[in-house]
């Protein structure tokens, strides 16, 4: 069969190489793809907004399946575009992906069907929040409602750090028109562990646990990022923690969308904090985690197709989800100044030391072929990602490994795991 991958960064790397160890795969095509996901895909030159191109492309190649991998394009309506023309494609339709599209949503689902989380209250106009913030216990969390490339979230430690995070989503319109409207959050404290889930629509099969950290530098300080670094699984995250998530959090999840008539088939991100009155949903999105999908992926035994293809023909409940029992931690190399100013076209060197190491993998997320050779092109460049019998081994491998690459200006926090340390 021919697969179509959409997207570019280290998650669709991940998925590439889940879907080329499948047997049933012939020719995998990525849109647009990325310089390392080009050493195991054809890279297509359509921008993965581009709905009627990509699906002309899926009838023009006789494409089988096409499996969306990110965010803007599920809460953008690509995978309605395609079944509207007959085409297979694994992802939430668009009202279904609205639980990631708006955070005010998912809060209201959550509260309507007695989902834990915490409490909040959803503002339009940035006066009646402001208005509200004077009387407010801090910390305080204020998210953008819309997508913000994960960095709509603002913790704020006082009223002025506030005012001016409401200045910045709903008046200067940073994240555009994410901020139009914001979720002003209770402050909770507790593990963070995130939950990636199959879902049919009916049925939801969680995979292994992994967590992530969003912060730029170590000793999780500095601005929010879309991911320095994941491992998994997380010691926190036990079987009595686990039980409590599927009967109270996963499950109900899917009862919730398809009694609102948005049956979700997909992959469910949940991110969780774990407090000390239970876990809790800290936030929903509709596809696989970046760069948790670096960590999770490769420690699924079964075969990705097989999966999918359940998802999406309804028999989810007949597949066996299993996980090798070892662990695996990511380590980002950023260009230096992510995320707010870098340098790109920084050339990269040691990438051919990953060839041929079983337990070692170098996704690619901002990377580009050029006749130089393979050169950094975006803030997170690469996923650097090593398994061990255990967290401890997995951090050691993947720290080691970190050393095989260079480019210049490559940045990357040091501390990745080190909860690990605490469990």
């Amino acid at each position: 069969m021919k697969v179509l991958v959409i997207g570019s960064g280290g998650r669709e790397h991940a998925i590439v190489l889940s879907v080329s160890k499948s047997d049933k795969v012939d020719k995998i095509y990525c849109a647009p793809g990325n310089g390392g996901i080009s050493e195991i895909a054809e890279c297509v030159e359509i921008n993965a907004m581009e709905f009627n191109k990509l699906a002309d492309f899926a009838e023009e190649n006789k494409i089988d399946l096409t499996i969306i991998g990110m965010d803007d394009p599920l809460v953008g309506g690509i995978v309605d575009v395609f079944e509207e023309r007959g085409l297979r494609v694994f992802g939430p339709r668009k009202n279904a992906a609205i639980i990631e599209g708006s955070k005010s949503f998912s809060k209201d689902l959550m509260k309507k069907y007695n989902i834990p989380t915490c409490s909040y209250e959803v503002f339009h106009s940035p006066e009646e929040a402001l208005i509200y913030l004077e009387n407010q216990k801090f910390p305080i969390v204020i998210k953008a409602d819309g997508l913000a490339l994960g960095k709509g979230v603002l913790i704020c430690q006082n009223l002025e750090e506030a005012e001016k995070a409401i200045g910045t989503l709903m008046l200067d319109k940073q994240f555009g028109d994410a901020g139009n409207t914001v979720v002003i959050e209770e402050f909770m404290t507790g593990r963070e562990v995130s939950v990636l889930c199959y879902c049919d629509g009916t049925h939801v099969k969680p995979m292994t646990s992994a967590q992530d950290h969003k912060r730029a530098l170590d000793g999780d300080k500095g601005l929010n990022t879309g991911g320095m670094g994941t491992f998994s699984p997380s010691p926190f995250y036990n079987d009595e923690v686990k039980a409590f998530c599927e009967e109270k959090i996963f499950q109900p999840t899917m009862d919730a969308m398809k009694a609102e008539g948005r049956d979700f088939v997909g992959i469910l991100f949940v991110g969780l904090m774990l407090t000390e009155d239970g876990p809790k949903v800290l936030e929903y999105n509709a596809r696989f985690g970046d760069p948790e999908a670096q960590v999770v992926l490769p420690r699924m035994k079964n075969d990705i197709i097989e999966v999918i293809d359940a998802c999406i023909d309804g028999k989810l409940d007949k597949i066996d989800l299993q996980f090798e029992d070892n662990a695996a931690v990511c380590v980002v190399l950023a260009s230096d100044g992510y995320p707010v100013n870098y340098e790109k076209g920084k050339v990269i060197k040691g990438l051919e030391k990953f060839k041929g190491k079983d337990d070692y993998y170098c996704f690619h997320a901002g990377t580009k072929k050029t006749a130089e050779g393979m050169v950094t092109n975006g803030g997170r460049v690469l996923g650097v990602t090593a398994k061990g019998r255990d967290l401890k081994e997995a951090r050691a491998n993947a720290y080691k490994a970190t050393e095989w690459v260079t480019f210049d200006n490559k940045y990357m926090r040091n501390d990745i795991g080190k909860a690990i340390d605490e469990a």
